[in-house]
């Protein structure tokens, strides 16, 4: 991966809309079955919102159930990265994009096979590409 893309929060909030900036950079959560990716079936990469790296591709997504965009994996293990979140009295693994450190959602380790994981994912953090 790159080097780190690093923008001051203004610079942030002129680039994303209220909700995006909520989400990947002060670590929010849109409420569920909201994105506007909870239900797309539409083949493709997901990029990062806010850099535009390539984190989630469509055939590793499935619908959990929970009321975002589920993932069973990123398209790279290098394009994420994963820490501890204890926030809301719970403790959680938080998944951040690699190149700019936006907050990406959550992981689990309820997931179908062959990985085992759900990458819970907000939809205000990514932009579908299309597959043409």
């Amino acid at each position: 991966m790159p080097e780190k893309i690093k923008k001051s929060n203004s610079e942030w909030r002129q680039q994303l809309t209220p909700v995006q900036y909520a989400v990947t950079r002060e670590k929010a959560t849109e409420p569920p079955f909201s994105g506007e990716y909870e239900q797309t079936t539409t083949p493709g990469v997901y990029r990062c919102v806010c850099c535009g790296a390539e984190v989630f591709a469509s055939d590793a997504k499935f619908d959990a159930g929970c009321g975002w965009p589920s993932f069973t994996r990123p398209v790279a293990v290098e394009r994420v990265d994963e820490t501890a979140d204890r926030s809301h009295g719970m403790v959680r693994v938080e998944v951040l994009c690699a190149k700019c450190d936006a907050h990406l959602g959550h992981v689990f380790n309820d997931g179908p096979q062959p990985t085992g994981l759900r990458y819970c994912i907000n939809s205000a953090s990514l932009k579908l590409d299309p597959k043409t």
